[in-house]
């Protein structure tokens, strides 16, 4: 499987407070963000898979409803997130 325990821990101890802090918005939205490009490579290579496709809109709408939500509420931890990951806007 491509994401893993292991894989996991590291996402979040890089972007949220620690391995076991898996709540924050900023762990989330890395998380989502490390499973939007690996569906978006799967379906680079299978076009036809509209089950992943709908899961891919799903996943990123829900990492832009937490980007809206930290938008609002802390700009700064936005702004942030926003550089360390390489998103646009």
């Amino acid at each position: 499987m491509y994401l893993n325990t292991e894989k996991k821990r590291e996402i979040f101890a890089q972007h949220g407070k620690g391995p076991e802090d898996t709540g924050t918005a900023e762990g989330q939205i890395a998380l989502f963000t490390y499973r939007i490009s690996h569906l978006t490579e799967h379906l680079k290579k299978n076009r036809k898979d509209h089950n992943t496709e709908r899961s891919l809109i799903r996943l990123v709408g829900k990492r832009r409803s937490l980007l809206n939500h930290l938008q609002k509420t802390e700009i700064a931890r936005y702004r942030a997130i926003i550089e360390k990951l390489g998103l646009r806007k």
